[in-house]
């Protein structure tokens, strides 16, 4: 049994998974193992793995991971709602929801998943993205799909400590959405129940709705793209670096290492007690008490403490052991490691990065899957509300790809196979401009009857 089994197992508590369960009658199906899971790639992303102490530093790679991942995933990433008014409300919900798209794909990739869902709060609306911390997954479809889950809300009023779980659910032809609170004088504990408008916020908030017509749950589900390792029965997302905790607690440690080599390493100069001047109470005076320290020695006046660093072999400990933790990680060598610098032709460079190509290209597809889903419990949203008249919507997505391609080369190639005949010319705008096939052929079809 590793040390990441051992950790969860023996230090980090349970959420509060059983209790919500017995609060609100339900049999959660989810393992015992993902809630301390979560609960260390939480701390880790945080900075405060359970190993960190005075003797073992940190090199916060959790955070480093999750934030480069993010970064690739999302740069230069543009989407866009268009088709109606309702297209119009949509989109502009959905480009300020746009603006906070790489802190969403950082938490995801840190703690394995995250949910995405409207919300409607002084009439207007808005996209929250809800951490595996705060809400408790129900059950799944058979695609493997979350269809039902308690999101926790926690509030604190001087003393006191207030809970709303808001439970959704699908029943029979109704999809069904509970609203419970809780009261406690113990931030661990539920407590009892009390009525939703002890709290001003949670007044106008109704005990349970009751919605015909649904056919997917107000919320999306974006989980990393990597197969669960942790519970492999378990439908739920694992970390972009739950495979390779104890590699990141081994990196910590010769970190530390190599911290102390060099504090341990540092220049000293001994000199006989005779060689300093005194204060009135008769102390020595150093005149730097880093460089000079006192001596007492019948044979020597002066001594040099000048040790060789160990540093070379420390380092390429460290850098071996990053690069194991990039490949578990999907990541290219060179991406927290010190790459070894070589000449190289443009295709080793593009084979080098082609393991990070294929992890974000992975985290890319479920993140726009999870952004369409977003999209459709938002428009079902709209209309629950009555916010916008109905009316059609689509949706177009722009990933930039310039991790494995250079986009200049590219371009020069698909206009290749475009006059080759091989690429038609709307699915070249559809790559160059990131339109839609339906706008890409309108725009086209304008053009040719211009002519």
């Amino acid at each position: 049994m590793n040390f990441f089994t051992n950790l969860i197992r023996r230090v980090i508590p349970l959420n509060q998974k059983n209790t919500v369960s017995s609060a609100l009658g339900l049999n959660i199906p989810s393992s015992d193992l993902m809630s301390p899971a979560v609960s260390l790639w939480s701390d880790m992303y945080q900075n405060c793995a359970p190993w960190l102490s005075d003797t073992v530093h940190s090199l916060n790679l959790p955070a480093g991971i999750a934030s480069e991942l993010s970064r690739l995933v999302t740069v230069d990433m543009v989407s866009e709602v268009k088709g109606s008014p309702r297209a119009e409300l949509l989109n502009s919900v959905y480009q300020k929801f746009l603006t906070g798209k790489k802190q969403c794909v950082e938490l995801a990739c840190a703690k394995g998943g995250i949910i995405l869902r409207p919300v409607l709060s002084c009439g207007d609306l808005s996209i929250d993205f809800v951490q595996p911390d705060n809400f408790i997954p129900v059950s799944f479809d058979s695609s493997g799909n979350l269809i039902s889950a308690v999101f926790i809300d926690r509030l604190t009023v001087e003393d006191s400590f207030f809970t709303r779980l808001e439970f959704h659910r699908f029943e029979d032809d109704y999809y069904i959405i509970e609203n419970h609170s809780y009261k406690s004088s113990s931030p661990s504990d539920l407590g009892k129940e009390v009525p939703l408008d002890f709290i001003r916020k949670w007044q106008d908030l109704s005990p349970v709705s009751k919605i015909v017509g649904l056919k997917r749950p107000l919320f999306a589900y974006f989980k990393m793209p990597y197969s669960n390792t942790v519970d492999p029965s378990s439908p739920l997302g694992i970390s972009a670096y739950a495979g390779v905790c104890d590699l990141i607690r081994e990196a910590d440690k010769q970190y530390s290492r190599l911290l102390w080599e060099f504090e341990s390493g540092e220049r000293a100069v001994y000199l006989d007690n005779s060689a300093f001047s005194r204060d009135r109470n008769g102390k020595i005076i150093l005149p730097d008490r880093r460089l000079y320290r006192t001596l007492n020695s019948d044979e020597s006046l002066f001594n040099d403490w000048s040790p060789a660093l160990r540093d070379g072999p420390i380092l390429n400990a460290l850098n071996s052991i990053l690069r194991k933790i990039e490949f578990g990680c999907g990541l290219s060598y060179g991406t927290i490691s010190d790459e070894v610098t070589k000449d190289r032709t443009a295709e080793e460079v593009r084979a080098t990065k082609q393991r990070s190509y294929s992890t974000v290209c992975d985290i890319q597809i479920a993140f726009r899957d999870a952004l369409k889903a977003l999209l459709e419990c938002t428009d079902a949203f709209i209309s629950l509300y009555n916010l916008a008249p109905e009316g059609d919507y689509s949706v177009s997505f722009s990933f930039d790809d310039s991790i494995i391609a250079d986009r200049q080369t590219e371009f020069q190639e698909k206009l290749q196979l475009l006059n080759a005949g091989i690429l038609l010319p709307y699915e070249f705008r559809t790559w160059y401009f990131g339109e839609d096939e339906e706008t890409a052929k309108s725009i086209l079809n304008l053009k040719e009857e211009n002519l």
